[in-house]
């Protein structure tokens, strides 16, 4: 805290607080600003950083620091920051220091909800069942995370059971606004509850006005350890809201709508920031919704100020006293929102206007979540994958064939966060039960909430019932579907699928759906409403037009079409006031960190400070990230770069290394066998992310990956050079390294789109890959590339590997290398043909700030560290 700047004093409900006042940067600053920025400036007035505030607050793109008040993880992304953090501790203690140096500097939780794959549904058992085999399939890495809810401070565990972690943050974490123990001793010192995650989903939680974003596995643990987040001052889009979204409308609309338009606009590395008047139509779940897509659309953070609906929501999920000290400090910190409020004058970057009256139900797919389409024109996307795989139309849909649904999932925290739209859901099949019809046989259905509160509003409204009539049981509360931990069909249904080569399509209310995600058998994927996936698998195929032909039949035969089940919205929002009541959050929260009699009985192994992986473990090992790669710190030039793969536009995180299914067949399905574990025991490659052997054997092993080097033809493959031997790109990586030769990928817009898994990072790493050459690059998958050590350098405008004519032969070279930071780095890209022609490009290495160069000069964000706390 800078003694320069005075604190004043807040008065709420009989306690007395401190804050530190945004409007000692000037109010007539302040009222100019986004509130974005008005919460950036006043995390950096709080640290001492005056200047740099008022900068910030005038819009101008300075670099800055940032200081969250804390860190959440879901167990896949986070587990492997724990591990490292142990081996951390060892390190230190092998050096004579103290290991208990090792530990967060701010709050960290870590939420247990991507460890379950759905493996049994459709029945009243299900839940059970399935908890129990997440149990039995992940007891090494659970008894990992038990030990580490005594062996570090400052870190809550949240166990498996509880819900999804961006609905856990937003029902039960956060206050919006947060109490800081400054050591002062005097009353506390209030602030914005502030956050990252290792979740792209993260800034789910702007919904409720709550400033927090995504950030890769690496940055995560510099903050967990102690440093600032670094960046340029993000440019802001103001999204400005008229109207309100029509009957039949619903948030899930809203949101593939938002992400479809701010895509097509470029908001990568923007924060979005939502005001006008059409704020007020919308509920805090509404708001989630909509912000939950973020990465999706590539921003940072997609922000919804705090105004009534905040405090409402506050007070209705059993938060009265913080809903409060909320509405105080956000008008006294100029940070509140009027109703109605149109923001013209404030200085965003650039506008864009949204009329809600003229979005209606909406789609996406078949393969990216920026693909919205109306519900009409699903036949014809399907019919697409179809030509792709030269299969023809079907003619008889009442049957599983070509086209046909076979997943229909309610999941994800993206919609199972939103009353209204799980209770449209339930009263869809109550309409659609009350006229006969039933989900059709071949679909596999399945309702993982992501909290227990939405399993009590459904029970006391009287829907549930109606929901396991169709199929759509409890399976858990936790992220499966949308995670890619889709789980198997039944045998007869693969069998079928299988022997006759159809291609079936998955659909759900996610908020993911990339090629090779869902199911390796669902070529397709959509997202969609919980109403319209509960519609989908009464219809059975996603050739059946919805808005004009039948889904069925009634029990007299008469066609039934989903205009005739769709609920009335008056009858929505009359369950929702009648069953959404702050005691179904209070007694979650009450137990929200206890976990079951099982879990609890969890044995653990280590000291105190120091837990032992064991030498014989698939799930955990040894990082080998601390030591700095050969020939990488300082260096100006790298010669000699072997092409790993030549890729397209839009490579997301999962085609460079998959979170779901191992094939027997690949390379780490290979390794798996070898250790002799059987394929059914192979869990995903999301839970063997901390087992370093496992990840490499990862790195672009996605099933519908196409490396243009092996002419576009679908699956981790490359050709190994010189020779042209076609070969996984792990064994090809392999055979590189063991000639002493780096490699290089190259690839079109948007590398690194997607999860914020850092994975994708530390394949790469352990592959070999010394450096990607893209056009453009998402945000978290570029500073995950940097803090590994890894180069993102992006093309000059107008130059791709189309116009560069590149097919794998060549080689490649990185000269010149920046020794210092400068506005734009340019460094130059060497072409090696193999007729012996050479080109030279001049290319940008995208280390925005002077931090991001020293990282990637030091070899990575972890042998840094490691160096600071005196490891070699």
């Amino acid at each position: 805290m800078s003694e320069a700047l005075r604190l004043l004093r807040l008065a709420v409900a009989g306690r007395d607080y401190r804050y530190a006042p945004l409007a000692a940067a000037g109010k007539e600053r302040v009222a100019r600003a986004p509130r974005t920025r008005r919460i950036l400036a006043e995390n950096l007035l709080r640290h001492g950083e005056a200047g740099v505030a008022a900068d910030v607050l005038d819009g101008k793109r300075v670099p800055m620091s940032f200081r969250p008040v804390r860190l959440i993880m879901q167990d896949l992304l986070g587990l492997p920051l724990l591990v490292d953090m142990v081996a951390l501790r060892r390190a230190v203690a092998a050096t004579g220091g103290d290991p208990a140096r090792v530990n967060p500097a701010i709050p960290v939780d870590i939420v247990v909800d991507h460890s379950m794959t759905l493996m049994h549904w459709a029945s009243p058992d299900a839940r059970a069942r399935n908890e129990r085999t997440e149990l039995e399939s992940n007891r090494e890495r659970f008894q990992f995370l038990r030990w580490c809810e005594t062996g570090f401070e400052r870190f809550r565990v949240v166990p498996p059971g509880k819900g999804i972690v961006h609905q856990v943050n937003l029902e039960h974490l956060s206050g919006v606004v947060t109490e800081i123990d400054d050591g002062s001793g005097e009353a506390p010192l209030l602030a914005p509850d502030t956050l990252v995650g290792t979740d792209s989903h993260t800034p789910m939680i702007n919904g409720i006005g709550v400033l927090g974003w995504g950030v890769g596995g690496f940055e995560a643990e510099g903050v967990m350890l102690g440093r600032t987040i670094t960046f340029q001052a993000p440019r802001v889009v103001g999204v400005r809201l008229v109207g309100r979204l029509r009957p039949g409308a619903v948030a899930t609309d809203l949101a593939l709508t938002m992400t479809e338009r701010l895509r097509r606009l470029g908001v990568v590395e923007a924060f979005v920031e939502f005001h006008g008047p059409g704020l007020a139509t919308l509920s805090v779940p509404d708001r989630a919704t909509v912000a939950n897509m973020c990465p999706e659309y590539g921003a940072t953070a997609a922000y919804f100020p705090i105004d009534r609906r905040t405090i409402a929501y506050l007070v209705e999920t059993g938060r009265g006293p913080a809903a409060e000290v909320a509405e105080a400090y956000a008008k006294a910190q100029q940070l509140w929102a009027d109703d109605g409020e149109a923001d013209a004058a404030l200085g965003y970057d650039e506008t864009i206007e949204v009329d809600l009256s003229a979005i209606g139900a909406s789609v996406a797919g078949p393969s990216r979540p920026q693909d919205r389409m109306e519900i009409s024109a699903v036949p014809s996307a399907m019919g697409k994958v179809l030509d792709e795989r030269q299969r023809p139309r079907p003619r008889d849909l009442a049957q599983l064939t070509d086209g046909a649904v076979v997943i229909a999932a309610i999941t994800s925290c993206t919609n199972t966060a939103n009353p209204h739209a799980m209770l449209a859901a339930g009263l869809l099949a109550r309409n659609a039960r009350a006229r006969g019809l039933l989900s059709r046989p071949w679909v596999k259905t399945s309702l993982a909430p992501g909290s227990a509160a939405v399993a009590g509003y459904l029970a006391r409204a009287g829907l549930q019932e109606h929901l396991d009539a169709l199929g759509f049981n409890i399976a858990g509360f936790a992220c499966v579907t949308c995670n890619g931990m889709s789980g198997p069909l039944a045998p007869e249904i693969e069998q079928a699928i299988t022997s006759n080569g159809l291609a079936c399509a998955a659909v759900l209310s996610g908020n993911r759906n990339f090629a090779g995600r869902i199911h390796p058998l669902a070529p397709a994927s959509f997202l969609a409403s919980p109403a319209l996936v509960v519609a989908y698998a009464l219809a059975g195929s996603t050739l059946i037009d919805l808005e004009h032909d039948p889904l069925g039949t009634d029990s007299s035969g008469a066609p039934v079409r989903l205009a005739d089940l769709w609920p009335d919205p008056n009858e929505v929002a009359r369950l929702v006031a009648e069953t959404i009541t702050p005691d179904l959050f209070s007694e979650t929260r009450a137990h929200l960190f206890e976990g079951s009699p099982d879990w609890q009985a969890l044995p653990t192994a280590g000291t105190r400070t120091l837990y032992d992986f064991g030498q014989d473990s698939t799930y955990l090992g040894d990082p080998p990230y601390f030591s700095t790669p050969a020939g990488s710190t300082g260096v100006t030039t790298i010669r000699g770069l072997r092409p790993l793969a030549i890729l397209g536009d839009q490579i997301t995180t999962d085609h460079i290394a998959p979170v779901g299914h191992i094939p027997e067949t690949s390379p780490a399905g290979r390794y798996l066998i070898a250790r002799g574990i059987t394929p059914r025991d192979f869990n995903s490659y999301g839970t063997r992310r901390a087992q370093p052997d496992v990840v490499v054997r990862s790195v672009f092993a996605n099933i519908r990956l196409r490396n243009e080097m092996v002419g576009g033809q679908e699956g981790g493959l490359t050709r190994l050079e010189p020779g042209g031997e076609v070969m996984a790109i792990y064994d090809a990586a392999e055979r590189y390294r063991d000639r002493g030769e780096a490699s290089i990928v190259i690839a079109g817009r948007d590398y690194g789109s997607g999860s914020s898994r850092d994975t994708a990072a530390r394949a790469c790493l352990l592959a070999g890959i010394r450096a990607v050459v893209a056009e453009s690059f998402e945000r978290i998958h570029r500073t995950n590339l940097i803090n590994a050590g890894i180069l993102p350098c992006e093309l000059p405008a107008g130059t791709t590997r189309k116009t560069l004519r590149l097919d794998g032969t060549e080689t490649f070279d990185l000269e010149d290398l920046p020794a210092a930071f400068a506005d734009a780095l340019a460094c130059t890209l060497v072409v090696r043909r193999a007729d012996g022609a050479t080109d030279r490009i001049a290319v940008h290495l995208r280390a925005d700030t002077a931090e991001e160069l020293e990282t990637l000069r030091a070899g990575g964000l972890l042998p840094s560290i490691a160096g600071e706390l005196g490891v070699h």
